[in-house]
C-alpha cells in the first residue's frame, strides 16, 4: 500500500497522481473506478479536486490480462514442508508477474510445483509473502496456505524475522560497522525509483557490519530492521556506497556480468505451526563471485 500526504493543490485526482507516479491516466481511471485508490479512507472521483492534506491510499493493483499460468521452471528449494517452502532465487527472476514481466517468474515456477498457495495477496501473487528485486539473489518463504501468511506476515511487521545480505558496495567504507538511519519514499525527480526523502516516506533502517575491503570497493554484511522497496539499494546509495552493478543507483561502473552484488543470505523465522525457530543459509551465487574476483585487493 502506498500512501501520498497532498502538500499542494493538484486540480483533478487522476491527473495529479499521473505527475505524482509512474501510472497511466487509464490505469489510474480504472483504480478510482475499483476503489483501489481512496482519499481519506474513501472511494472518490477522477474529477475531483484535491486539497492540501487529503491523503491518497493506493492498494496494489495487477491488471486482468497478465498470466498466472503454470511454468515448469527450476527452483533451487532450500526447505518444503506442508505448510511454507523457502526458495533461494537466482538472479534475473522476476518474483510476480507484473507488465512487462508475463512469464517466468518465481510464481509461475511455484504455481507448477505447488498443489496449494496462499491467495491473501490475491490471483497474481500466490504465496508469496515477502519479495526482493529481479536482480537480487537469494532466500524467500513461500506460504501454502493463508494461516502460514498471516503468521509470517506478521512476523515481517514485528520485524522478528532475521534477515541478513551479503553486498559489494562501491568505495572504501572506513567504519567497521553502523546504522542508517534515514526514511524512503518515492523519488520526486523519478517515480520509478525510490530515495532518502522527508516527503511522503516511512521510516527506514539498515544496519550494516564490514567484512572485507578492496581497493575501491567494500563487502558488507547487511541487517534490515523494516523491509521498504529498495531499501539497502537507496541506503548504501545515500551514504555514497551504492551496490556494485546495480544498474538503477549509484551511477557507477558495470561489470559485463548480470545481477547486482546483492544477495539475501540468511533468512530466519518462527515457523506457525510448530512454534519452533527455523534459519536458512545460502551460498553466494556464481554472479556476484564473479565480480569479486575482479575487483583489486
Amino acid at each position: 500500500m502506498e500512501e501520498i500526504t497532498v502538500e499542494e493543490k493538484g486540480g483533478r485526482l487522476d491527473q495529479y497522481l499521473m505527475a505524482k507516479t509512474d501510472m497511466s491516466r487509464t490505469k489510474i481511471q480504472k483504480m478510482i473506478r475499483e476503489k483501489a485508490i481512496l482519499v481519506n479512507d474513501k472511494p472518490s472521483k477522477n474529477s475531483y479536486q484535491v486539497e492540501i492534506g487529503d491523503i491518497i491510499t493506493i492498494a496494489p493493483f495487477e491488471e486482468e490480462a497478465m498470466s498466472h499460468e503454470a511454468e515448469d521452471i527450476p527452483l533451487d528449494i532450500v526447505y518444503e514442508d506442508d505448510d511454507l517452502l523457502v526458495v533461494n532465487k537466482p538472479n534475473g527472476m522476476v518474483v510476480h508477474p507484473a507488465v512487462g514481466n508475463p512469464h517466468g517468474t518465481l510464481v509461475n515456477a511455484l504455481l507448477h510445483h505447488a498443489k496449494a498457495l496462499s491467495d491473501i495477496n490475491g490471483s497474481f501473487r500466490p504465496g508469496i509473502v515477502h519479495r526482493i528485486d529481479a536482480d537480487t539473489t537469494g532466500l524467500l518463504v513461500v506460504a501454502k496456505n493463508n494461516e502460514t501468511h498471516l503468521d509470517l506476515a506478521e512476523q515481517l511487521k514485528n520485524k522478528t524475522t532475521h534477515r541478513k545480505y551479503i553486498a559489494l558496495c562501491w568505495g572504501v567504507i572506513e567504519e567497521d560497522s553502523g546504522d542508517i538511519i534515514a526514511p524512503i519514499g518515492r523519488d520526486l525527480k523519478d517515480r520509478k525509483k525510490m530515495a532518502v526523502t522527508d516527503k511522503n516516506s516511512k521510516d527506514a533502517v539498515t544496519h550494516f557490519k564490514v567484512l572485507e575491503r578492496y581497493k575501491n570497493a567494500t563487502k558488507v554484511e547487511l541487517e534490515l530492521e523494516t523491509g521498504r522497496t529498495h531499501q539497502i539499494r537507496v541506503h548504501m546509495d545515500y551514504i555514497g556506497h551504492p551496490i556494485v552493478n546495480d544498474k538503477v543507483y549509484g551511477n557507477r561502473k558495470l561489470f559485463d556480468d548480470s545481477g547486482q552484488c546483492l544477495h539475501a543470505k540468511t533468512l530466519g523465522f518462527i515457523h506457525p505451526r510448530t512454534k519452533q525457530y527455523m534459519e536458512f543459509d545460502s551460498p553466494l551465487p556464481e554472479c556476484f563471485i564473479n565480480i569479486e574476483n575482479k575487483l583489486e585487493r
